[in-house]
């Protein structure tokens, strides 16, 4: 059973999707304002965050901030009426898997929440994901190549992570965002180019070997490649 936390100081709202999520079998914690949210966060666990931004004494963003400053990397989606490209960019790159605009229709935060679901419990019995000499460890939420801890933000994190589960597959743009970013997200953001560009400089920069290429016209293939061989 999937354990949520839900963070809204809206009554009405926060009656109607608790009653909504319990009544399909979700186990739900609520919180009525950002402190309270913040610490049943921390105290959890739970396998999902779901949080308005807009709080009387605080914001959803402040208390995802928090979270992910003491590497907690439980999933989050933002339900908030503010939707500007800024505040949804500012929540993804807080490491939030979704961001969902009121109003919105209640199948779609279910959609989303299932997705979120299966995206997380599809780990490998292991715990980790390898190529070459670059090894992602699901459970320690921990990154090393060589030998070398490196350090990631949670996108950057669960970008490799998608990137590494399609090893040796050309994965284009449009995936990429269905995937990692989530529905709703704009596609021909440049956001995407700038976290695979911050990855290159990570994991490749001071290796012969490099991992992650363009494929032009499609997107991006991880794959071990020689300096000499990559295409870029």
């Amino acid at each position: 059973m999937l354990r949520i936390l839900y963070v809204e100081d809206d009554a009405t709202a926060r009656e109607y999707i608790e009653k909504g999520l319990k009544e399909r079998g979700y186990e739900v914690e609520v919180a009525h304002d950002a402190a309270e949210g913040l610490e049943r966060a921390l105290a959890g666990p739970f396998d999902l965050l779901v949080l308005d931004v807009m709080l009387p004494d605080g914001d959803g963003f402040s208390i995802l901030e928090a979270v992910r400053e003491r590497s907690i990397d439980t999933p989050a989606i933002f339900l908030t009426a503010r939707g500007e490209v800024a505040d949804r960019i500012r929540g993804l790159n807080l490491g939030a898997d979704d961001y969902l605009v009121k109003p919105f229709a209640f199948a779609e935060l279910l959609a989303r929440i299932q997705a979120v679901a299966r995206r997380t419990l599809a780990e490998p019995d292991s715990g980790q994901l390898a190529v070459a000499d670059l090894v992602l460890d699901l459970r320690r939420h921990a990154v090393e190549r060589g030998g070398r801890p490196i350090e990631l933000t949670p996108k950057e994190f669960s970008l490799l992570e998608y990137l590494l589960r399609n090893q040796g597959q050309a994965v284009s743009r449009a995936m990429i965002t269905e995937k990692v970013w989530g529905h709703g997200f704009d596609t021909y953001s440049n956001l995407i180019d700038v976290h695979i560009n911050h990855l290159r400089k990570k994991l490749d920069q001071d290796f012969d070997a490099k991992l992650i290429h363009t494929v032009k016209g499609v997107g991006y293939v991880l794959e071990e490649r020689l300096a000499s061989e990559a295409s870029s």
